[in-house]
């Protein structure tokens, strides 16, 4: 079997962003608040120079309790 492929920048700029979204969605969770459209997005085509955590829409209660809890972590 031959030896896998060492990633490319895109794909790492692209697990970095995935990884991030995946923790900010379990911060969520566990804060009791959940975005369900949360996606990866990158501007380019060809490669990601960068890519996007997507946050998505969200109803006016959820924005509320988002920034409930930023406003509660920000303060201590």
């Amino acid at each position: 079997m031959p030896a896998p492929r060492p990633a490319t920048p895109a794909q790492r700029k692209i697990k970095e962003a995935m990884d991030a979204r995946d923790a900010l969605a379990a911060a969520l969770t566990r804060a009791g608040i959940q975005l369900p459209a949360m996606d990866i997005r990158t501007p380019w085509a060809e490669g990601a120079r960068y890519a996007f955590v997507h946050l998505g829409q969200c109803s006016a209660p959820v924005a509320h309790a988002l920034a409930e809890v930023i406003t509660r972590g920000a303060s201590r």
